[in-house]
């Protein structure tokens, strides 16, 4: 990992003008949202780097024109945008399944997908730097994710098929995975329902408060034909009971997550398959961002290929996640692309407080190196899209081929540089933050 070597003060500058250009507009209009956010990223370099995707693609820039295991069609390749260690978790898929694997899906996009992969990777510095483990046990998780993640591609090109490979299900899964579907599957509609909404004159309605915002009759009405356009993007398996999408309620909500500070959302409650008020439905409209990788590939191709970053959003986990949330659709509201999906009951994300044992984070390790590599083999010329028309897992299988004993080394020093580096950057920008020295908060 090659960044430019400044100084503290540099660094900081390039810090601020990266921050301007991908949060300026959303900090202007709603600074407080982005306090809340930024507070939230100074609690740990790895919150810092969850953060800050926008400055990690600024620092991979240099590569885009090339670099290790890169070609023509591995430069192309559907990738997750915001690969992290924490970016994982369960969902019920449209088959009612509980699955376990990558979620988050909002920074998506089409670029190298050795981009991915050091994302991780570097996370995972960060994590066991965090729980004290020494340099040489960090190698061995990012080996470790490395062999599992060439071992999956290797068998999806040569024969076994993306709908083969059996997903991280209650099943199939162990350890914190397992965890993490158990306590999903503990999880309720009824639950999430009753945190959510009261029934009021023999109905449900959203609860006051909560974060809730009450809206005017104009933005409601403007909420609704935003609803009435949804409905169009979605397949028709999902179309089953026109009563299913009957709206009882609709609310404001503001985001103020490390993810979605500024975004204006809404939250719209439905009827659930039937008449009783347990299987009720809430759905959320929240604005699309531009993801961050997206400032570092220029092919307009790609660009042209989305009607708007709602549309982008969408189509891209269609495609990289098999089976996705019935709910998932896109829509435009005041000019900006909305993506629109259900507020999941059954999301859990995956808990590294209590992961503490090397052996047990190297096997879950190994674990997302395989989801990583079943994602990446699934968004190619089988996913229903034009914009990757080829296998992608040939296309990785034979780049990693051409120097299969490199490939582990540069993933381990890109880790360890790069950890370093958003170290050394978190404390930077906790001095910026507390000193006031970033414009408009």
């Amino acid at each position: 990992m090659s960044v430019p070597q400044l100084n503290d003060e540099q660094r900081g500058e390039e810090i601020l003008a990266v921050f301007d250009t991908a949060f300026g507009r959303l900090l202007a209009a709603d600074p407080a949202a982005f306090r809340v956010k930024f507070r939230k990223m100074a609690a740990s370099a790895f919150a810092f780097y969850r953060g800050t995707a926008c400055l990690f693609y600024h620092d991979l820039d240099a590569e885009k024109r090339g670099g290790p295991y890169l070609d023509e069609r591995t430069s192309r390749v559907w990738i997750h945008g915001d690969l992290h260690a924490e970016n994982f978790g369960t969902y019920m898929d449209a088959n009612g399944r509980l699955i376990f694997n990558v979620n988050d899906f909002d920074e998506a996009y089409v670029g190298p997908f050795t981009w991915d992969l050091k994302r991780f990777s570097a996370s995972i510095a960060l994590i066991g730097y965090a729980k004290a483990l020494a340099d040489d046990q960090i190698t061995e998780l990012v080996e470790v994710y490395a062999g599992a993640y060439r071992e999956r591609i290797h068998a999806l090109a040569t024969g076994a098929k993306s709908d083969e490979v059996p997903p991280f299900t209650l099943d199939t899964a162990q350890g914190p995975l397992l965890d993490a579907l158990r306590d999903a599957r503990s999880l309720t509609r009824f639950g999430l329902l009753d945190s959510m909404t009261e029934i009021r004159d023999f109905e449900r309605r959203f609860a006051p408060g909560g974060g809730s915002i009450e809206l005017d009759a104009a933005t409601r009405y403007k909420v609704l034909a935003a609803f009435d356009g949804y409905l169009e993007t979605l397949p028709d398996a999902s179309l089953a009971r026109p009563d299913s999408y009957r709206v009882k309620d609709v609310v404001g909500r503001r985001g103020i997550g490390i993810g979605s500070a500024g975004l204006p959302s809404y939250n719209i409650l439905l009827e659930g398959h039937s008449d009783a008020l347990e299987n009720d439905v809430v759905i959320y409209i929240k604005q699309a961002q531009t993801p961050a990788v997206s400032r570092h590939i220029t092919d307009p191709a790609i660009r042209d290929y989305f009607q708007h970053e709602g549309h982008r959003t969408v189509i891209s986990q269609r495609a990289l996640q098999a089976h996705a949330d019935p709910w998932l659709g896109w829509t435009e509201l005041d000019g900006a692309g909305q993506l629109v999906a259900e507020v999941s009951p059954y999301a859990v994300d995956l808990d590294w407080g209590d992961i503490d044992d090397p052996e047990e984070i190297a096997a879950v390790v190994a674990d997302l190196g395989r989801a990583t590599a079943t994602m990446h083999a699934a968004a190619d010329d089988t996913s229903g899209e034009s914009l990757v028309p080829f296998s992608t897992e040939r296309a990785i299988d034979a780049a990693i081929a051409a120097d299969e004993d490199g490939f582990a080394g540069v993933l381990t020093d890109f880790a360890h540089g790069y950890g370093a580096r958003a170290r050394a950057d978190h404390q930077i920008f906790v001095d910026l933050f507390r000193n006031g020295r970033i414009p408009g908060l």
